[in-house]
């Protein structure tokens, strides 16, 4: 299943912080019915995601009745992107069955 969606990205200041994009309702709508099949737990969502030029495996958190996207460092610094910059992701959604370990 692909999903595709735009949004700004955004800096939260946690203990451990983070910058995110948050999933639009429509598209959380269309997570929420697939994601008892592909939750690995905590209602994580794992996906390959693509922002320009730069695709990486990460997982969608659940946040406030949606999902929310990490934009890791090395995502913001090869696509150059900053707090409130609008992005279009584009995200494979992977089943649990096909969870991959990366180290």
């Amino acid at each position: 299943m692909t999903i595709e969606f735009s949004g700004e990205i955004y800096f939260w200041k946690g203990p451990a912080p983070w910058y995110f994009v948050r999933v639009p309702e429509p598209q959380a709508s269309d997570l929420h019915a697939v994601m008892l099949d592909v939750t690995y737990g905590w209602g994580m969502i794992p996906v390959d995601v693509t922002i320009g030029e730069t695709t990486w495996y990460t997982a969608l958190w659940p946040k406030d009745g949606s999902y929310i996207l990490p934009i890791k460092a090395s995502i913001r610094k090869a696509e150059k992107l900053a707090e409130g910059d609008m992005v279009v992701a584009s995200m494979e959604i992977i089943p649990a069955r096909e969870l991959r370990v990366e180290i």
